[in-house]
């Protein structure tokens, strides 16, 4: 267990975390706190980056402290989606100096930048739609809707696609990064509550898709079948994938367990360890050392971040 600062008495929110190997660090966006945590991937020093928006939303008994919730990486740039203002910030990765801010009319999810087309698209699932900013300045170029509330991301250059999940519809959509017009759709057939996060395998077009309770291989190089699956636990939301190994790491947090998994050639996927980790463990990263990062949303009381021993 790796403490990070600020902690309340029901611990820290977390949802979306972000390896960036460059700078071999793990950038923790950390709600309630009003901050960002930066941790060195490997002697673990945690450096907090303050001073983001946060407040209460909600009402009632419903109240709770939010604040910065996903990140995503550029050429040099980090990118800090704020749930409190709806705002997404620039910072540079080294400097950690911040840039260009733009608040959104509806609050950001999931952030992905794409290199082809120097933009950051966020998922905007409260009013099912999905907005393309310019990287640089971070003004809003164009806004997708959808029919379901978008959910997870990949990017996938060799392909010109942003792969996402309509998460109340049980389905997943390609969708071209030029026309911005959706290209496929696929059935991962996840259940009641959908698909969640989505992990990529560019070489052989291998989709990887979070359900609650296992992970799918979709052929998105081909027509989007299922071609496996293996089940991790109940309380998965994002997973992580190394293509250089081909291995797949699932954190369940009702479980309390870390899913290893390889990816073949074939698109089978192999269970390889089973990791037991703390109730609300959740959306692991990996560093380049094989160590595994799991952030949590809530649940559990968590204030650290849950680091998973390097799988020999």
């Amino acid at each position: 267990m790796l403490a990070l600062p600020g902690a309340g008495p029901t611990g820290i929110s977390m949802d979306y975390l972000g390896y960036d190997p460059a700078t071999d660090s793990v950038w923790v966006p950390a709600g309630n706190t009003g901050a960002v945590d930066v941790i060195d991937a490997t002697s673990q020093k945690v450096t907090q980056l303050s001073g983001f928006p946060s407040g209460e939303m909600g009402s009632d008994n419903r109240k709770r402290l939010v604040g910065p919730s996903s990140v995503t990486f550029g050429k040099g740039t980090v990118y800090i989606g704020d749930r409190f203002d709806s705002s997404v910030f620039s910072l540079d990765a080294r400097t950690r100096a911040r840039g260009a801010c733009v608040k959104l009319d509806s609050m950001p999810d999931g952030l992905a930048y794409v290199a082809s087309t120097h933009e950051v698209w966020v998922t905007t699932p409260r009013d099912k739609t999905i907005r393309i900013l310019d990287a640089g300045t971070l003004a809003q170029k164009e806004k997708l809707t959808f029919e379901g509330n978008p959910e997870g991301f990949a990017v996938d250059a060799r392909r010109n696609r942003f792969y996402t999940n309509m998460e109340d519809k049980d389905l997943t959509l390609a969708i071209d990064l030029k026309s911005h017009k959706t290209v496929a759709t696929w059935k991962p057939a996840c259940g009641e509550d959908g698909p969640h996060g989505i992990k990529l395998d560019e070489k052989d077009g291998y989709l990887l898709v979070a359900c609650s309770t296992k992970t799918e291989v979709l052929d998105a190089g081909h027509n989007g079948a299922v071609l496996s699956s293996v089940e991790t636990g109940d309380g998965v939301d994002d997973l992580d994938y190394v293509p250089s190994t081909r291995m797949v790491y699932v954190g369940a947090a009702k479980a309390a367990l870390l899913t290893v998994a390889h990816l073949d050639p074939a698109g089978k996927l192999t269970v390889k360890e089973k990791v037991a980790t703390h109730p609300g463990a959740r959306n692991g990263v990996v560093a380049k050392n094989g160590a595994v990062f799991l952030g949590h949303g809530g649940g559990g009381n968590l204030s650290d971040i849950v680091v998973a021993a390097p799988v020999k």
